[in-house]
């Protein structure tokens, strides 16, 4: 019997290569298996998502010229820094206007106010005369009456009797006229009140305005409403605008969030407050981390400017999209890489409640 050929050992080398090979994939396998099994079959991910802000795009209020610009691109901006200023002088020759005009209706106020002291006095006055009328009169008839009795007598002739009575008649003319002066004066005292008022509407009237104006004058220098960066800036000096130009945006990048867009199949595990791992694909560094902040109220598809009819012709049903709403835990030294638009991975861990 001849001898055994002695192995070849290449060929034992490549045997040892081949099932380390293979146990190494057997064990690669096993162990994604696993971390499938404890792990992976929890979370669900998209790269259908992509850093936004609620950035606003700041118009102006008011018309006219621009005179200064005080912002460049990119820059940051706090709270209430003024951006643009426009022309003024229109704006503050009306509310100089204005002002004239309520200055005048003070003093048509004022003027008012001391006609009715006057036309009071003159109430006193006719008040007084009336008084006197009175007395007169009393003194009139009781001079009629005495003279009649004497002109009956036979005392008196009757000639002095018809004085009497003439002079009766005088003296009552005369009351009469006292009583008709002193209503005249009373009711003027009402005319004077209701132009008062009048003039005082007139005087609400013209300080709304001078408001107004104001606001106006203010609305000519257009200041930041939050903390962030200037975006999209279209401001340049000498450019007319009017109320409603979109001037440029001021972006809150330090309350950027994530807008992910996860098919309707995913969110079924999903709730507010589950952690959330993100990959931003611009920084390429370690992941992210967030929660779940809301869930939108319809899919994409609802509030896309035409809406699909899935009730008219034919139908092929299509996976939609849920867009949710992550916040993100943002480091201090990334909070100035992350912008709006930018894409992400999201993957969410649907293995806790998600109670925050």
């Amino acid at each position: 019997m001849a001898d055994a050929p002695p192995p070849d050992p290449k060929e034992s080398r490549n045997h040892i290569i081949l099932g380390t090979a293979a146990a190494v994939i057997v064990l690669a396998g096993l162990a994604y298996g696993v971390e499938w099994l404890l792990h992976g079959r929890f979370v669900e991910s998209t790269d259908d998502a992509y850093l936004q802000a609620d950035l606003v795009a700041m118009a102006p209020r008011v018309a006219g010229y621009i005179e200064q610009v005080y912002i460049k691109d990119n820059q940051k901006v706090k709270a209430g820094d003024p951006l643009v200023r426009i022309d003024v002088r229109t704006y503050r020759a009306s509310l100089n206007q204005q002002a004239a005009t309520v200055n005048a209706r003070d003093a048509d106020i004022a003027a008012l106010q001391s006609q009715v002291v006057q036309q009071k006095s003159a109430i006193e006055q006719s008040r007084a005369q009336l008084a006197v009328a009175e007395a007169n009169a009393r003194f009139a008839r009781s001079e009629e009456q005495r003279y009649k009795g004497l002109h009956a007598q036979g005392v008196e002739t009757e000639e002095r009797y018809a004085q009497a009575v003439n002079q009766r008649d005088v003296a009552v003319a005369q009351q009469q006229a006292a009583a008709a002066a002193l209503h005249s004066a009373e009711h003027q005292i009402s005319t004077l009140e209701s132009q008062e008022n009048q003039a005082r509407a007139q005087l609400q009237a013209a300080e709304a305005a001078v408001h107004t104006a104001q606001l106006n004058v203010d609305d000519t220098i257009i200041k930041a409403p939050m903390d962030g960066r200037i975006g999209d800036n279209n401001a340049r000096v000498g450019q007319y605008v009017q109320p409603g130009t979109r001037l440029m945006s001021v972006v809150p990048v330090q309350n950027i969030y994530l807008v992910a867009n996860f098919k309707e199949t995913q969110v079924r595990r999903m709730r507010v407050g589950q952690p959330a791992e993100i990959h931003v694909d611009a920084l390429g560094d370690g992941p992210l981390h967030g929660h779940i902040d809301s869930f939108a109220p319809g899919t994409g598809a609802q509030f896309a400017l035409l809406p699909p009819e899935n009730a008219t012709g034919n139908f092929t049903k299509i996976v939609q999209r849920v867009p949710v709403r992550i916040h993100i835990d943002v480091p201090p030294e990334l909070a100035g890489r992350l912008v709006p638009g930018m894409s992400v991975t999201a993957d969410v861990d649907t293995r806790q409640d998600g109670t925050r």
